[in-house]
């Protein structure tokens, strides 16, 4: 979890879901739904933010990826939770200032931009880390999220009678 003053971000609090290899995919999916409840019930946070799906060359990874990202959507929906995805050239962007860094590069400046700056991180907790603050640097203020009834209908076409 990271918050936002300004243009500063603070770490709120981070970790990894950890699942063995050898345990079967449905209950390491599971897993990871029960603990983003566990850790959803413990910081209450008001919006979630998640990574889009990477297409590799490798079809069963991005196939059990995809998974992951559903029971992951699916623990914020049933709570809900407001849900942002983000492309990872976005978040490498909006991280590093380039849509081509690498995974080290993003670590690096994840931390950097950290008060108080983290001793170590891992590149999974990074990642995440790098698309929360991508999330809170592109979500519009309070004071100028909507500019007129217009932005305000195609922000909210749900509250519009036909």
């Amino acid at each position: 979890m990271v918050a936002t003053s300004g243009s500063s971000f603070q770490l709120l609090a981070s970790g990894t879901i950890l699942n063995r290899r050898d345990t079967p995919l449905p209950a390491r999916l599971g897993a990871i739904y029960t603990g983003l409840r566990e850790v959803i019930a413990r910081h209450h946070p008001h919006e979630v933010a998640i990574e889009t799906a990477f297409y590799g060359k490798n079809a069963q990874s991005a196939l059990k990826l995809g998974q992951a990202r559903g029971v992951s959507m699916l623990a914020a929906v049933l709570l809900d939770i407001p849900l942002s995805e983000y492309a990872p050239r976005e978040i490498k962007k909006a991280v590093t200032g380039n849509g081509n860094a690498s995974k080290d590069q993003v670590q690096f400046m994840v931390r950097a931009m950290l008060h108080p700056r983290p001793a170590s991180m891992k590149l999974d907790a990074s990642d995440a880390i790098a698309t929360a603050i991508c999330h809170l640097s592109r979500k519009p203020s309070a004071a100028n999220r909507h500019t007129g009834w217009k932005a305000y209908i195609e922000a909210h076409p749900e509250r519009v009678r036909r």
